[in-house]
């Protein structure tokens, strides 16, 4: 019996499919977004979702069905891609890059744009270039990567006074995405990383004299229930989730809603191995400890007629190089498979994953 490959291998043959391809679980992909939609209604917030996980027109229009009419992207060249499929106002959150002046000059012709600065230069630019648009501070709330710390006061208030002098500027707010929730070790540890975000937060809303924030990790938005003092919340891996959130118990295996159908090249019965046409270059390089030292960098699903099926519990991606992936599966699935067949395989990190994927569609199923 062919289970874990069987119904990958009968989809790529009705789809046509030979290549490793993008595969999203329409229903679960649905049941996330309502899941998040309904957060946000029920604690009275905003949800801008970030469109950097799914980067896809298809999936976009689904966020428009329920409601969503501002979105999140992190970069222009995806501003404005989302612009052409009717997207009117869009948030680029990443720190402003001034030789994109010109370009972000174009768009925020066309569209109500949203920047982000951390750097008193970057206001300059924008108010002497003359660019109409809304302007967020980044705040660095404990991830260390890029904004200005939550209590460096005179800096948030400096920064917030020469975008409100700007005669062009909008002052939208501060903003800030505690990344750090997605290493912090399980739900109660989130739950902390999310708490110590909001009490800075409040702390640099005061500096910035009174404003609106934003926040957008998905982690946090998906199992704190506590959002005092948001206004807004941006995340995006929730449409599609992935192994590194079930891990962290922040979904459960089945919100896992993409993942990449990958050709079988070769069998290795001898070491109980698929060799996978399915490497780096198509779902990254992120990984998990499997608890023995060695690393996992995606796991098998079976594809059921109705969208995926359970994690096959002992078929974990255990090694890739740029194109190859292998597939540690035990003798009775190497024996049940040939060369040519078709294995689903659930990413560690479906940003990443999505994105080697972004200039195809994704199969929906």
């Amino acid at each position: 019996m062919k289970a874990l490959t069987q119904g990958a291998t009968d989809l790529a043959d009705r789809l046509g499919l030979d290549g490793p391809t993008l595969l999203v679980d329409r229903r679960r992909a649905r049941r996330n977004l309502d899941r998040m939609v309904e957060t946000a209604r029920r604690h009275g917030l905003r949800l801008r979702p970030h469109f950097k996980t799914h980067q896809s027109r298809v999936i976009g229009r689904w966020f428009a069905e329920v409601g969503i009419d501002g979105i999140t992207v992190s970069s222009l060249e995806m501003a404005r891609a989302f612009a052409r499929d009717g997207w009117t106002d869009i948030t680029v959150a990443f720190p402003f890059n001034p030789r994109e002046t010109d370009a972000a000059a174009a768009l925020a012709d066309a569209i109500d744009l949203g920047l982000l600065v951390s750097d008193p230069m970057q206001v300059e630019i924008l108010a002497a270039a003359g660019i109409e648009c809304g302007v967020w501070v980044k705040i660095d709330t404990g991830y260390g990567r890029a904004g200005v710390r939550w209590d460096a006061d005179r800096d948030i208030a400096a920064l917030a006074g020469a975008i409100r002098e700007a005669a062009e500027l909008e002052f939208r707010g501060i903003l800030t995405h505690a990344g750090h929730s997605y290493h912090a070790g399980g739900v109660e540890a989130i739950r902390a990383v999310h708490a110590r975000a909001l009490d800075r937060m409040r702390q640099a809303r005061s500096a910035a004299g009174g404003c609106p924030v934003s926040i957008g990790d998905t982690p946090g938005c998906s199992v704190a229930d506590d959002f005092t003092g948001v206004d807004e919340i941006r995340p995006g891996n929730f449409i599609y989730y992935d192994l590194m959130q079930l891990r962290a118990g922040v979904c459960g295996e089945t919100d896992i809603a993409a993942g990449v159908l990958c050709p079988v090249v070769e069998v290795r019965a001898s070491d109980g191995v698929l060799v996978l046409c399915g490497g780096a270059v198509h779902l990254s390089k992120e990984f998990l400890p499997d608890g023995r030292g060695g690393r996992i960098y995606g796991q098998a699903a079976r594809v059921e007629a109705d969208g995926f099926g359970r994690l096959h519990p002992e078929a974990a991606l255990v090694s890739l190089s740029q194109e190859h992936g292998l597939l540690k599966v035990g003798p009775e699935v190497c024996g049940a498979t040939r060369p040519g067949d078709m294995v689903l395989i659930l990413p560690v990190h479906s940003c990443l994953a999505a994105n080697l994927h972004r200039h195809t569609d994704p199969v929906i199923i």
